[in-house]
């Protein structure tokens, strides 16, 4: 199974919703500068806010073991 990284699965989720970036950040409580580099794959992210966008987007984390 090809496993994609979490930053283009949420563009990719906010791009189905129709949103830009500044509406999507408004309306689930980010700023614009997070989801920009969340988006890019910034590898040090606030936790809490990433929670905030797979909250937003009914989206549940699962780590895979190697």
């Amino acid at each position: 199974m090809a496993q994609i990284a979490i930053n283009i699965q949420i563009k990719n989720l906010r791009k189905k919703l129709g949103l830009t970036q500044i509406d999507f950040a408004k309306r689930v409580g980010v700023g614009l500068r997070f989801l920009r580099e969340l988006e890019r794959g910034k590898t040090t992210v606030r936790l809490d806010k990433l929670n905030q966008v797979l909250d937003f987007l009914v989206v549940h984390l699962e780590l895979a073991r190697d």
